[in-house]
């Protein structure tokens, strides 16, 4: 089944030159695709266009094999697709881990008691049981990527957007999560600047460059 699917579109930030110019990107359920580029490539912005989170000037956004245009439209995709934003702060907003990752199984409906659960679960597959009362804001940065990343896990979603998954993460968190994800049924969109993360996880590599993605190598 196709998830995401972004054709011809283009975009640039206000009284900046184009980011992205007529690109096309597709993520079928189990596929796994990992994408390179330089800073300031547009990687973080392709997830954030295919999320709704950003608007194209041009070109064509699908979720789950409709167009999406208004926010409205994207929410069913958003629960299908669970994205990890590089930046774990704008994923973590409430005092405690464990009420962070809880939020999206009560926004699923989840009672109190389930939704504990599936944060005990959850908390052991990123290797941070324990955690449930760990003040949020005392984390530090590799701690609070595995709380964001248990948070889009605890969603069960049906594929991923990965943004940088492992960075800031020790040794041993960062081989304990790539354990998880490849041992996992989900695919994936992953974006990293290790080529060999890329080469051990994903079917396929891309670079996105000059606007388009392309294949690497």
């Amino acid at each position: 089944m196709e998830l995401i699917r972004l054709e011809g579109v283009h975009f640039a930030y206000p009284g900046r030159p184009p980011v992205l110019e007529g690109l096309d990107f597709a993520l079928e359920e189990g596929r796994r695709i990992g994408i390179l580029g330089p800073n300031g490539a547009g990687k973080s912005t392709l997830f954030m266009l295919a999320m709704g989170f950003l608007h194209p000037s041009r070109g064509t956004i699908y979720g789950l094999g409709r167009p999406c245009r208004r926010e409205e439209e994207f929410r069913p995709l958003r629960a299908a697709v669970g994205y990890l934003f590089q930046d774990p702060d704008d994923q973590l907003f409430c005092p405690t881990v464990a009420e962070d990752v809880a939020f999206g199984p009560r926004n699923l409906g989840f009672d109190r008691e389930r939704a504990l659960e599936r944060v005990d679960e959850v908390l052991e597959e990123v290797g941070l049981g324990g955690y449930q009362d760990r003040l949020t804001y005392q984390l530090s940065g590799g701690e609070k990527r595995l709380v964001a990343l248990a948070t889009v896990l605890a969603m069960r979603p049906k594929a991923l957007l990965l943004d940088e998954p492992l960075t800031g993460v020790d040794q041993e968190h960062a081989a304990r999560l790539e354990r998880l994800l490849v041992s996992s049924d989900y695919g994936w969109a992953m974006v990293a600047h290790d080529p060999d993360l890329l080469r051990r996880t994903c079917h396929e590599i891309l670079r996105l460059e000059n606007g388009r993605l392309r294949p690497w190598e």
